[in-house]
């Protein structure tokens, strides 16, 4: 028996930057193909529903692979959150709700980006800014579709409500049955 040794091309070199992200740079949310949606929880029965326009976001690939390098930030409209009833949607936007008047922005800025699940997830701890009071929360994101130029992502942070009202003085409105958290549900694609 006799061994032959074929030529081979020699691969190419890895892209810098993470393997589990598009390829380093800063790329923004693609207009129209996003969906927010913040929801009140009493255990596992959604207790209040509302839609959120995003106003922008924008995800910042670093070369290194270090995860505190890359940054996500998406900033949703708060004058925008609409639930389909009568009375809530006013009262939430409101004063005593996401004072939209004053704070136009809810924020969710990040510390690093951290890949799970073989990078087919990605944990995103970071500062839910709600009322310009920033709230510690771990925005948990499913990679839908990666690829070399972009990212769509679809995940969801929770706060506790109690807490998070008493920081930050939002209140959910009296018609709307009690909450134990906060949910707030992104899909996003970036390009």
């Amino acid at each position: 028996m006799s061994t032959v040794t074929l030529p081979t091309t020699p691969a190419p070199p890895p892209a810098p930057g993470p393997d589990w992200l598009p390829t380093p740079g800063t790329y923004a949310v693609a207009p129209g193909l996003s969906v927010a949606e913040l929801t009140a929880r009493l255990g596992p029965l959604p207790t209040l529903r509302g839609r959120m326009t995003l106003a922008g976001a924008s995800l910042t690939v670093a070369a290194d692979p270090d995860p505190a390098l890359s940054t996500l930030r998406i900033d949703l409209d708060s004058g925008s959150l609409r639930t389909g009833r009568l009375l809530g949607d006013g009262r939430l936007r409101g004063r005593r709700g996401l004072y939209a008047e004053r704070h136009p922005l809810l924020t969710f800025v990040s510390r690093r980006i951290e890949p799970a699940a073989g990078g087919k997830r990605l944990d995103v701890p970071g500062d839910l800014v709600v009322r310009g009071v920033p709230i510690a929360t771990t925005l948990r994101l499913r990679v839908v579709e990666p690829t070399e130029d972009r990212l769509l992502v679809v995940g969801r942070a929770e706060a506790p409500y109690h807490p998070l009202s008493r920081a930050t003085g939002f209140a959910l409105p009296r018609t709307t049955a009690p909450a134990s958290r906060l949910r707030l549900l992104v899909a996003a694609e970036f390009a």
